[in-house]
């Protein structure tokens, strides 16, 4: 059974491979733009910086050199239930360098939209086990982020040789830009 946790809340993660899946459902927008949201995964080493430029996976670098953390693609509408975009994770893989994997999501072009999470609602990240499907933990992003266009939903770090994943859950005004300019 998954556990479900609060935000700020740490819990260790022992299968070496599993798949992370981030959901959300927009509300219908005034601006009568569609959405896009977008899941970015930052691969940080000890200095909280991208471990090397390649280390940033998201739409358009679907995989981490080292092989160990995988985008499957972007979700353009985020239509449907369940996930609407995944990330698959070998910690066996990782490189030496990295202590810390983000996972952040933003709305494309949300200023030229006038969108921003406020408009978003059932956000989630939940990690599962790659093989049978069953979930490890899930956290539900419950804050009403009414002027942020960008979310850290969570972290995976490395803590005396052990994985930990903590829900995040804190919002920027900003875009991906902002993200780069903060881990680069």
């Amino acid at each position: 059974m998954a556990i479900n946790l609060q935000k700020g809340q740490r819990e260790s993660i022992h299968a070496p491979k599993f798949t992370i899946g981030l959901g959300w459902d927009t509300n219908s927008s005034s601006t009568g733009s569609a959405f896009d949201l977008d899941a970015s995964v930052f691969i940080l080493g000890d200095n909280k910086r991208l471990v090397a430029d390649e280390y940033f996976v998201f739409y358009n670098n679907l995989k981490s050199p080292d092989s160990a953390v995988e985008h499957t693609g972007d979700n353009l509408t985020g239509d449907g239930d369940g996930d609407d975009e995944q990330v698959k994770v070998d910690l066996s893989k990782v490189d030496s360098k990295v202590s810390e994997i983000c996972i952040v999501v933003t709305i494309h072009e949300a200023e030229a939209r006038r969108q921003n999470f406020g408009q978003v609602r059932n956000s989630f990240i939940r990690v599962f086990d790659a093989e049978t499907g069953a979930d490890i933990l899930k956290y539900e992003l419950e804050e009403d982020f009414s002027i942020e266009t960008a979310v850290e939903f969570g972290r995976i770090y490395k803590k005396d040789n052990n994985w930990k994943f903590e829900a995040v859950g804190v919002g920027m005004k900003g875009g991906l830009q902002d993200y780069l300019n903060k881990y680069q």
